[in-house]
């Protein structure tokens, strides 16, 4: 059985009444009034636009009510559907970033709008190169560079393709004129583009405005050869090498500037005159004939000799050390001066000693120090002079070979402690390799105490002024002869500084060092050793041979021969 449910017979009463009491009084119901506050709508503007990239837009946001009506103090957010595209900032500025399409959302209270945006590729519109006119002198530089305007309104500098004439110019518009004299043009095309600008350039060759021959002056035996170069400035400020003719006298002199000595002995000129032009300069070169009579040099000693070793004879047993460096020093026929007996020093590639001849003189601290020659034993030498003639091989390479010789005092009786030391060696650094170099040092304290405890006491060494020579004797323009080196040191007297070294290359003084200060007042023993040294502190870059002979030592000034 169903049952259905009716209202209740009060509640129909009710309603009943209030429908009768509507009716009496004629009047009807009015629906609810919209909200005229509430946000109906959001009008963005523009509606649609299209722009270039870089473009920026301004848009525009209208909240309003259903009646149409604008409100005002509504929030509005902005919204970009593709920022990869287009952006937006909180007051609706638009920029577009990429080609493409998006909408710009404008959001107030509930409701949104939205304008469309359509991003095409901005063009260029003019493009000028500057500066529109240069003028430069040959050699010289000019900064080119392009400025242009765009569809989108902006002047980014476009990329740019540049071409040249009379110079070379790199992708960056940096001109280098060339030095030829004309008129010429400087290209600017827009990459990838049509639009394109020139300049004008005038380019008016450069000068020269100075030239130099080096070395201003060389000594070179008969035979030899010296590498001259010139230097010169420019109006443009630049310093180019200029070509030069080269004449020469006393030898013949190649296109390059290679000097080759003749046979005759004495003073010459060598003249570099810039090709097609005025400017020139010469140096003096001074051709020494090869010394006669130097075997058996020591048959007929000279006054003031202390020691003589041609070599011709075998005395190697008189220096109280003969270093052999396993046989790579050597005394061997046919390599000294006049194809007689000299010593051969080899390196091998990396050898560091060659070997060395140590001779002791005059009075000395310990009979380990044999002395030899005049005085051996009771001398105590103030003042000497020490020469030997050196040749390096034809080809040698590498500089001096840093050691060569030195003179001193061993002032101890129980180790070879130094009382001063007398260095010639090659140079210190790249510009004095091929020199040699005086390199005085003291063993005592500045009063004369002696202070060093061993051989080579670098620690308690004072090293009192090294001095380089200009002669670049072992250049490769001047080995494979011999070079004539001399050296003297004469010690300072007590309480002063008067003494001194100093050192010859083929009989012209090389450097010098006066104003000493060798021993303070040390006195104990007198100069009473001289070294020959082959021995190079890196290393030989090669297998090569350096020679020596007519070593002498003496009191007087040697020379270097008849």
């Amino acid at each position: 059985m169903q049952h259905t449910h009716t209202p209740p017979k009060r509640l129909i009463a009710l309603t009943a009444i209030a429908l009768a009491a509507v009716l009496s009084t004629g009047c009807e119901i009015a629906p609810s009034e919209p909200d005229p506050n509430a946000v109906a709508e959001v009008v963005v503007g523009p509606d649609s636009v299209a722009g270039n990239v870089g473009a920026v837009i301004a848009f525009t946001a209208q909240p309003r009510n259903s009646a149409g009506e604008v409100l005002a103090g509504e929030t509005i957010t902005w919204t970009s559907l593709d920022p990869l595209i287009a952006t937006v900032d909180g007051t609706g500025q638009v920029t577009l970033v990429a080609v493409g399409f998006t909408r710009i959302e404008a959001k107030a209270g509930q409701k949104k709008g939205h304008g469309k945006v359509t991003v095409t590729p901005a063009t260029l519109t003019s493009l000028s190169l500057t500066p529109p006119t240069a003028n430069l002198i040959g050699g010289t530089t000019q900064q080119f560079a392009v400025s242009g305007t765009w569809s989108n309104g902006t002047t980014t500098p476009p990329a740019a393709t540049y071409t040249a004439t009379g110079g070379t110019i790199n992708s960056s518009g940096l001109y280098t004129a060339g030095n030829a004299a004309g008129t010429y043009r400087v290209i600017a095309t827009h990459t990838g583009g049509t639009l394109a600008d020139s300049a004008t350039v005038t380019i008016t060759a450069a000068t020269l405005t100075s030239l130099t021959l080096t070395p201003p002056t060389a000594t070179i035996a008969t035979g030899a050869t010296q590498q001259f170069a010139v230097a010169g400035t420019w109006s443009n400020g630049t310093n180019t090498p200029p070509a030069v003719t080269y004449s020469a006298t006393g030898g013949t002199i190649s296109a390059a500037g290679l000097y080759t000595a003749g046979v005759a002995a004495g003073s010459f000129r060598v003249i570099a005159t810039h090709t097609g032009g005025t400017l020139a300069d010469s140096s003096t070169v001074t051709i020494t004939a090869p010394v006669a009579g130097l075997a058996n040099e020591c048959d007929s000693p000279q006054a003031g000799w202390i020691w003589c070793d041609d070599f011709d004879q075998n005395r190697l047993t008189s220096y109280f050390e003969f270093e052999t460096a396993g046989g790579l020093f050597a005394r061997v026929a046919a390599v000294g001066n006049d194809g007689s007996y000299g010593m051969r020093a080899h390196w091998n590639a990396g050898t560091v000693s060659a070997g060395a001849l140590h001779l002791a003189i005059g009075r000395t601290p310990q009979s380990y120090f044999a002395p030899a020659g005049a005085g051996a034993g009771t001398t105590d030498y103030r003042e000497i002079y020490w020469r030997v003639f050196v040749k390096n091989q034809a080809g040698w390479t590498g500089g001096g070979a840093d050691k060569l010789s030195r003179a001193m005092i061993f002032a101890s009786n129980s180790s070879w402690a130094q009382a001063m030391i007398a260095h010639v060696w090659s140079g210190d650094n790249a510009a004095s390799l091929n020199m040699l170099m005086i390199d005085p040092a003291r063993g005592t304290d500045a009063l004369g105490n002696l202070v060093t405890t061993g051989y080579n006491d670098f620690a308690h060494l004072t090293w009192i002024g090294a001095v380089h020579g200009t002669n670049p004797l072992f250049s490769a323009a001047n080995v494979g002869v011999w070079h004539c080196v001399e050296a003297h040191v004469r010690l300072n007297d007590a309480g002063s500084s008067n003494g001194l070294q100093e050192m010859w290359i083929d009989g012209v003084l090389d450097a010098q060092r006066t104003g000493l200060n060798w021993v303070g007042s040390y006195n104990a023993y007198g100069i009473n050793a001289v070294f020959l040294e082959n021995y190079w502190n890196a290393g030989s870059p090669a297998s090569q041979d350096r020679f020596m002979d007519n070593f002498v030592v003496s009191t007087q000034r040697i020379g270097c021969g008849a």
